[in-house]
Order: structure tokens, then C-alpha cells, then sequence
């Protein structure tokens, strides 16, 4: 028996949400999520999919449309509820992209990039105090994280501090931290002759929320490892990962 992620209570609040967002509640739309949600879970091919969704080429037909037009990163916004903004954490995690992640027919950047590890991802994380993500980013793995934080702050919600670690030490980001009235608690690197005297270290050690939240996602094996050769594929199956999360709240 195939083993399902979606009792009865939330599909009925995620299907109210999914419609909100122009998405037809259809008959069968119910076994077309659950048959999304197995792909990100098991990290399987879309043509391995068990018959029980129905012919696997509409279910990825059904995702690719809706990642198309942006309806599950919507849906995993709407699904925020109340996050609790006292802290905002954010952090990188590098994604090995596989190799049949590679070679899309497009002239858009897909975000896999080349490191020491091959073909990678990186997904640039946001969490609130409570360790649930408010938001996220996805670059190739070659993007230094100091260089993709400002723009990706600066879209943040507004939070009474914000907490990274070494690799976002950079003037230019404290000062957009602040102009938020946000307090940056950030470390800065051993060569700093400033020193980190006004960190606030007792706070900094909560920064493994984030880390948290990275390892709660790669449980899905479709997110722990890239296999989508579209970026917009890839960062709608995040979505839904992180909009899972968020269902029982």
C-alpha cells in the first residue's frame, strides 16, 4: 500500500487555500497532490510514478503548469500564519544538482552552478523565531551568500533582529539590517579589526533553527538532491516542501 502525506483535516485546509489561488478543484485534484507530494518525498522520475495518481504525465503536466504561474509558491505564502518576527534567521545550504538536472532547453539561468562538488544549488533560507520558513531563494552554488543577502533581505518582512552567520559579515548588510530597524547579529570573521565585542552571543546560538529547517527538507529526497531542470520547477517543489510544513499550524 503506498503511503499517503495528506489526512483528511489538511486537505481540506490546503484545497481551500490551492483554490483561492485559481487552481480547479477538480475530481481527481486531491490524488494529483499526493502524487506531487510522493515525487518530492521518494525523489523518484516523474514516469516511475505509481499508477494510483493517474498517468504520470498529467501529474507533471498539472506541477508544471502551476509552477509556470507561480500557484504553489503562492500557496506556501498563504499558508504563513502569524509568523513570529522577534528573529529572523537566514542561511545557505548547498544542493547537489543531478546530472539529469543539466541540459535544459532554455536561455534563462536555472541556477546550477559549478563548485568543488560538481553540479550544485544553493537554497538561501529565511526562518522566523519559531524555526518555520517565511521565505527563500534559489541561486547556483557558487554564489557567495554575502552577495545574494542584500537583495534577499531587503524582501524579508520587518523583524526586531536578524541572525546569520560569518559568511554574511558585510557592512553593506548591517546597514540595510538597520535601516529596517532591524539589529543585525552577525559575527564578524577573525581578521576583523573591529571585533565582535557587541555580538549577542547568547541569541546567535539559536541560529540552529535554520539549520533545522534545512534538515527537515532534506528529508524530502526530490529537495536533498536536484533532479528538476527548470529553477522554477525546483523552487516550487521547495515551496511546497516548506508549505508543508506550515499545513498543521
Amino acid at each position: 500500500m503506498i503511503r499517503l502525506m495528506l489526512t483528511d483535516e489538511l486537505w481540506s485546509k490546503l484545497r481551500t487555500i490551492m483554490r483561492q489561488h485559481g487552481i480547479y478543484d477538480r475530481p481527481n485534484l486531491r490524488n494529483i497532490v499526493e502524487g506531487i507530494l510522493y515525487r518530492m518525498r521518494v525523489g523518484c522520475p516523474w514516469r516511475d510514478l505509481p499508477s494510483k495518481f493517474g498517468f504520470w504525465n498529467s501529474v507533471y503536466q498539472q506541477f508544471n503548469r502551476w509552477s509556470l504561474k507561480n500557484k504553489l509558491m503562492k500557496t506556501f505564502q498563504s499558508l504563513i500564519n502569524e509568523p513570529d518576527l522577534e528573529w529572523e534567521f537566514i542561511d545557505g545550504s548547498i544542493v547537489k544538482a543531478h546530472q539529469h538536472s543539466t541540459g535544459a532547453a532554455s536561455d534563462k539561468d536555472e541556477a546550477i552552478g559549478k563548485s568543488v562538488a560538481g553540479n550544485t544549488t544553493k537554497i538561501h533560507m529565511a526562518v522566523d523565531a519559531c524555526g518555520f520558513p517565511i521565505d527563500f531563494e534559489i541561486t547556483g552554488g557558487a554564489a557567495h551568500d554575502c552577495k545574494v543577502a542584500p537583495e534577499f533581505f531587503a524582501k524579508l518582512p520587518d523583524a526586531g533582529y536578524m541572525i546569520a552567520d560569518k559568511g554574511y559579515d558585510s557592512e553593506e548588510l548591517r546597514d540595510l539590517v538597520r535601516s529596517k530597524s532591524s539589529i543585525p547579529v552577525i559575527p564578524r570573521k577573525n581578521n576583523s579589526k573591529t571585533g565582535n565585542d557587541d555580538m549577542d552571543w547568547g541569541l546567535y546560538k539559536y541560529r540552529h533553527l535554520v539549520e533545522n529547517i534545512f534538515a527537515r527538507l532534506k528529508h524530502f529526497r526530490a529537495i536533498a538532491t536536484r533532479y528538476d531542470k527548470l529553477k522554477r520547477n525546483y523552487a516550487s517543489m521547495v515551496a511546497l516542501a516548506c508549505g508543508y510544513l506550515w499545513l498543521p499550524m
